[in-house]
């Protein structure tokens, strides 16, 4: 019931791609949207990943706004450095004192960073043909496809992984209660013997759940058997 389920999940976003495909204008998301997703049964090893991180006003896709985004390449279930991208976002709005305090981007900074228009074409010209890897999937859903609406009048649907929800499957199967701080990136690394890193840089974020990800995955039983139905949303 429940691979039927994300069979016809993903058959959903694969419908939804060519309907709006047929829509998009000229562009980075027709670009996008020009390019397949790879299938359900793509094996972890030969399954392209981008993996992909916000920094944000608050949580509010609608009321709120992006201030960086930070993404790098994950191929052959290996972290491709070089292929690492971020970008502060010259944001329409004000920062407050708790933005400054949690991301250390000044209003300074924000006023040199790039255009979202110039950020979100990057982010879909790297993320065409992939799968989108994240930690804690509603705020890059929400932003990236209210960015979308904003600058192209249409919301894709974006595979993804959410290595938060492959934590949360895992603990769930103990039938036992947990404290939901528990699913946080930085304790979920810890638990994994991870190194600390530099929480609330997109780049740093991104990162550090790619590396979260290879530590989950080669942790389970068959690691070598794992493929993309096994990890989607």
């Amino acid at each position: 019931m429940v691979m039927s389920s994300i069979i016809h999940h993903l058959a959903g976003y694969e419908a939804k791609r060519k309907r709006l495909l047929k829509k998009a204008p000229k562009g980075p998301l027709k670009d996008f949207l020009a390019v397949p997703f790879p299938t359900l049964e793509t094996p972890m090893n030969e399954l392209p990943i981008l993996a992909v991180d916000f920094e944000t006003t608050g949580l509010d896709a609608k009321a709120d706004k992006i201030l960086s985004i930070g993404f790098v390449k994950m191929e052959h279930e290996q972290i491709k450095l070089r292929s690492s991208y971020h970008q502060i976002i010259k944001a329409n709005t004000t920062l407050e004192e708790s933005n400054v305090i949690i991301h250390q981007i000044t209003d300074a900074q924000k006023e040199q960073g790039q255009p979202l228009q110039i950020v979100v074409e990057q982010l879909l010209k790297a993320l065409a043909g992939k799968v989108m890897l994240v930690h804690f999937a509603r705020i890059e859903r929400q932003f990236l496809q209210q960015a979308c609406l904003e600058l192209y009048g249409l919301a894709p649907d974006f595979p993804m992984i959410d290595t938060l929800v492959i934590a949360k499957r895992q603990l769930d199967k103990r039938d036992t209660s947990y404290d939901p701080s528990e699913l946080r990136l930085s304790k979920l690394r810890h638990n994994y013997q991870l190194p600390d890193h530099h929480g609330h840089n997109a780049l740093n974020d991104a990162i550090a759940t790619a590396e979260l990800l290879l530590a989950q995955v080669n942790n389970k039983p068959k690691a070598d058997k794992i493929q993309l139905k096994n990890l989607i949303l």
